[in-house]
């Protein structure tokens, strides 16, 4: 495993090129485009105000810079990096942007969600599509690009609104069984249609492509209810993470629950494998001690090193107790993802910060949970195959495959906190972002 040197960004601003070729990544009002390999500066961009958000075109050949505080779009072209683009939303403000599939138009949302003005970068003309919601994700598109689902709120109603992404017009408009709309996203086959209701009421509601209400799912009344959402890959199951700790799986062809995870304090199986971080102080011969130590030298001497050791059931994980008079409560499931083959789901309970649960979908039971000494920040799934690549906000990653688990101390110096990262599409490599640096970790094909 080899790291780069790492390099400035801000706001955690970096981003991978869809075709993996580039490096995205911002520092204040500046856009630098770099080799994803050699991280060699391909393109400086100038913007006109400090860059809040990007994102690249679905054919890596355009970037969107939306800077919300001015209301201002940037667009700048990888291959003709004279020419760019400006979209002024003026008066009435700017909150979201992003890119349609097609990757010649931008989706503006507007102050107080008034409307999503739809910008064509080819013909330069406008739509509108009014009364949009403001709600957690409002606007999903199908993974072939062709259709774009959009939650809206009319008259104290909850809808949804699908468009052809082709020409922008109306395909199906109809109510949701909601109170208070919170969530929207297309299975990966672009069938079926997930809304959620507000954590306030436990509801799933699964629509077809053409507005039927497929199926109700309802775990349970009068207590605080979904909390996250993710669909396996395949489309065959649904997660809903909620604040009862439990994760319910439904399946693609009844939409019934098929079963439920459970996350306990206390790990009593004996078939689970739990993973323990520890920490061991490095151990230097009195013989290579200099004064003042050599570079390389002062960096291990003041860095702890950790493994994981495997630990003997029953084990009891690190709980915190959420407080009870405070909104959003910090408890329930608000991490999930499935490995990209299917055949795992990662769950983090957040009343137990410093663990990551590993469910086997196959048999769908608990495989394997890694304690942490520190509170999971991000997890993420390696895009190829079923490895699993975590941060806890120090200066290590660490990584986990069925074959094992490893934590890699990140040579780099100073205080270098990972926070957030990112594969590349490979996954040969990842970017590990801190709160002001990027650093590039570079696998080896055989690694764990």
């Amino acid at each position: 495993m080899d790291f780069s040197e790492p390099f400035r960004l801000s706001a955690l601003l970096g981003r991978f090129s869809p075709d993996g070729r580039s490096l995205a990544s911002c520092m204040q009002y500046r856009l630098l485009v770099r080799d994803a390999n050699t991280l060699q500066i391909l393109q400086l961009y100038t913007c006109l105000d400090q860059i809040q958000y990007i994102e690249w075109s679905s054919d890596s050949l355009f970037i969107l810079c939306a800077m919300y505080k001015r209301g201002i779009v940037q667009v700048w072209s990888l291959e003709q990096p004279d020419w760019h683009c400006k979209i002024d939303e003026g008066s009435v403000g700017l909150v979201a942007s992003c890119w349609s599939p097609d990757g010649r138009h931008i989706l503006n949302t507007t102050e107080f969600h008034l409307r999503i003005t739809v910008w064509s970068l080819c013909t330069k003309s406008v739509s509108y599509i009014k009364y949009p919601k403001a709600c957690q994700q409002g606007i999903t598109f199908t993974k072939d690009g062709r259709y774009m689902a959009v939650a809206e709120r009319r008259d104290c109603k909850d809808f949804v609104s699908i468009f052809v992404c082709s020409d922008w017009q109306l395909l199906r408009h109809f109510d949701t069984e909601t109170q208070d709309l919170f969530g929207i996203e297309w299975a990966p086959n672009g069938c079926v249609l997930a809304v959620w209701d507000t954590c306030l009421e436990y509801k799933i509601l699964l629509y077809s492509l053409d507005g039927r209400l497929l199926s109700t799912y309802r775990a349970y009344e009068w207590s605080l209810g979904i909390k996250s959402v993710a669909w396996s890959p395949s489309s065959q199951f649904l997660a809903i993470g909620s604040y009862d700790e439990k994760v319910h799986i439904l399946n693609h062809v009844t939409w019934k629950k098929i079963t439920e995870f459970e996350h306990p304090a206390t790990i009593v199986n004996s078939k689970t494998v739990v993973y323990k971080e520890v920490e061991k102080s490095p151990s230097v011969e009195t013989e290579q001690l200099s004064f003042p130590p050599m570079r390389a030298l002062a960096s291990s001497l003041f860095s702890t090193q950790s493994k994981y050791d495997i630990t003997q059931v029953p084990v009891s994980l690190h709980h915190v107790k959420p407080a009870a008079d405070r909104a959003n409560p910090k408890m329930g499931i608000g991490m999930l993802a499935f490995s990209s083959d299917n055949c795992f789901l990662a769950t983090r309970n957040d009343n137990i910060p410093n663990a990551v649960w590993i469910w086997d979908i196959q048999k769908l039971k608990l495989f394997v949970v890694l304690e942490q000494l520190g509170a999971i920040q991000c997890f993420q799934w390696d895009p190829r195959q079923p490895r699993l690549a975590l941060c806890t906000g120090n200066s290590k990653v660490y990584l986990w495959s069925p074959a094992g688990c490893v934590s890699v101390q990140v040579p780099v110096e100073g205080d270098f906190q990972i926070v957030s990262l990112s594969w590349h599409s490979s996954g040969n490599s990842m970017a590990l972002l801190s709160k002001d640096n990027c650093c590039m970790c570079y696998l080896d094909r055989e690694e764990v």
